[in-house]
Parts: structure tokens; C-alpha cells; sequence
């Protein structure tokens, strides 16, 4: 237990290597492709669900849900592979695997980024595609809660656009109730990042959580629990530690108690 706390996972049976130097080599690439997916998901959602709320009733609102019902429901596993083969395969508009050309040298220049970002288009895609209907649902429902209050009929009132109204307004507020999910989803990317990693061969920590399963590496799959349960760790009590901060009226709620 004191050499984990150490930073010392153990060496790998299969790759002859210290599991730390694995997965540190690993979860940049991880954090950047989930951390990317969840970002665009949650910017997403956030603004088509004030809209959809906005608009409650609405042949937009209607079409909207009908929609982001259907792609929800979609596990994004099968949108990978969707991509994958059309995309992928059958056009070539994209790579198949890999997390940068093999005739790229990483360094700090335009081409090596631009291959990066060439090389996850698809992975990040099908996450966002598949994940962003569930927070602009949740957004929904918080927002049409918000559209009651006094202030909204006072901005109104002042002649505000509806534009201005909807995320000034109505996002702001709905979207606080939302930051202990975002925090926890902060925390479980890297759980979703196995079967995701593993259909593109993007070599992340879940890609070397998949590969350890099949080749029996216990050291790594045990490394990788103990990342991503870290991780889930630190973003429940992040988001614990700072809500009050984000929303003080959590913090009146608690003064009135005492």
C-alpha cells in the first residue's frame, strides 16, 4: 500500500515495464480525447436544452426531444463503429486508429497537432453525438423551473433580446444544479474510454486496461482501477468542496439552518 502511494504500481507482465510509466504515457492521450468529448457535450447540451426550454411547446422543442431521445439511446460503442466503417473505411475521410500519424514526430509544431486532432475527429464524435442529449434533457428540465422566476418577466420588461435572456439568464441559473454531474462525469471519462480506445486502437488508459484483461497484466488493470477510482474520487469531492462557491445560495440555505 505505501509503495502505491509511492507511485509504485508495479511492473508489467507483459510489457516488461513500470505500470506508472504506462499509464503515465497513456493518460494524457485519455484525458485529452474524454476531457475534449465531455467539454464539446456539455457546451452542447447546455445551450440547445435553454433553447428547447425556452421555446417549451414548440415545434422545435418537440422535434428537439424526439431527436435527442433517439440518439440518446444509442450506446456510443455502436456510433463508433458506425463512424468507423463509413468514415473510416468505406470513404477514407478519416484515420482508422492511432492517436497521430506514423510519419509524425511529436513535437510542439502546427502538423503534429493538426495530425492529433485529424486522428480523434472520429472517437470524439461518436462520444459527443451519443452523450450531449442527456445534459441538454437535464438542462431542459432545470431551465423550464427557472422560466417562473420574477427576474425573467423584468428582463422582459427592459426590452432584453430573447438571445440575451436565454443564456444569460435562464443558462446561468439552471446550469448550477448541473455542476456535481459534470464533476462526476470529470472522474468517469476514463472508465468510458475502454471499449471506445480499444475500437479505434487509440493507445490510452483504457486501451491498456482492455489489452490487460486479455493478456491476464494484472499490474496494469489493477493500475487502471486505482487511476480512474482516483479520479472519480477527486472530481465527487471537488465538486463538494466548491458548490457552495459556485452557487451562494447553498451557502444561505446553510447559515438559516444553523
Amino acid at each position: 500500500m505505501v509503495a502505491v502511494f509511492q507511485g509504485d504500481l508495479g511492473e508489467s507482465l507483459w510489457h516488461n515495464e513500470p505500470v506508472s510509466a504506462i499509464l503515465g504515457e497513456a493518460l494524457p492521450w485519455t484525458v485529452f480525447l474524454m476531457g475534449t468529448s465531455l467539454f464539446i457535450s456539455f457546451v452542447i447540451g447546455i445551450a440547445l436544452g435553454a433553447v428547447m426550454a425556452y421555446y417549451e411547446g414548440s415545434n422545435f422543442d418537440v422535434s428537439a426531444t424526439s431527436g435527442i431521445i433517439l440518439l440518446n439511446s444509442i450506446p456510443y460503442y455502436i456510433a463508433a463503429v458506425v463512424l468507423l466503417y463509413f468514415l473510416g473505411y468505406q470513404m477514407q475521410v478519416f484515420p482508422t486508429g492511432g492517436h497521430y500519424g506514423s510519419g509524425v514526430e511529436p513535437s510542439l509544431s502546427i502538423g503534429f497537432f493538426r495530425s492529433v486532432l485529424y486522428h480523434s475527429v472520429l472517437p470524439i464524435s461518436s462520444m459527443v453525438i451519443t452523450s450531449f442529449g442527456g445534459t441538454a434533457i437535464a438542462m431542459r428540465g432545470n431551465a423550464i423551473s427557472v422560466l417562473g422566476n420574477d427576474y425573467l418577466r423584468v428582463a422582459r420588461l427592459r426590452g432584453l433580446r430573447d438571445r440575451r435572456i436565454t443564456m444569460e439568464y435562464v443558462a446561468r441559473n439552471a446550469l448550477l444544479p448541473m455542476y456535481t454531474g459534470l464533476m462526476m462525469s470529470i472522474g468517469m471519462v476514463f472508465g468510458g474510454s475502454v471499449i471506445l480506445e480499444e475500437i479505434f486502437t487509440y493507445p490510452g488508459v483504457g486501451y491498456y486496461m482492455f489489452q490487460a484483461i486479455g493478456s491476464r497484466d494484472y499490474p496494469v488493470l489493477m493500475g487502471s482501477l486505482i487511476l480512474i477510482t482516483t479520479a472519480i474520487v477527486i472530481g465527487i469531492l471537488i465538486a463538494d468542496l466548491t458548490y457552495g462557491k459556485i452557487d451562494p445560495r447553498v451557502r444561505g440555505e446553510d447559515r438559516e439552518v444553523y
